[in-house]
């Protein structure tokens, strides 16, 4: 598992049913490994004030660990995709 259970993480690309974008932030709940492929991820994404607004399961090449050189900034949900 490359990933700690609730790490946060950053968002590989977009994706537009749950109105996330590349760079959103989420946090690891629950790893799904597979044997012979890419392990999956459960992931929990909050809104600014700690409200879940979506949960998806990814693949591990969809997302990236945050840096230390990296700044968050906030967006409008309705903006989304």
């Amino acid at each position: 598992m490359a990933f700690d259970l609730f790490s946060r993480v950053a968002l590989r690309e977009d994706f537009p049913k749950h109105k996330l974008q590349q760079g959103d932030i989420a946090t690891i709940v629950d790893h799904h490994p597979v044997e012979d492929a890419e392990d999956g991820y459960s992931l929990e994404v909050f809104n600014g004030i700690g409200e879940t607004i979506a949960v998806l399961v990814v693949s591990e090449s969809q997302i990236e660990p945050l840096m230390k050189n990296e700044v968050l900034h906030i967006r409008i949900l309705d903006e989304a995709v």
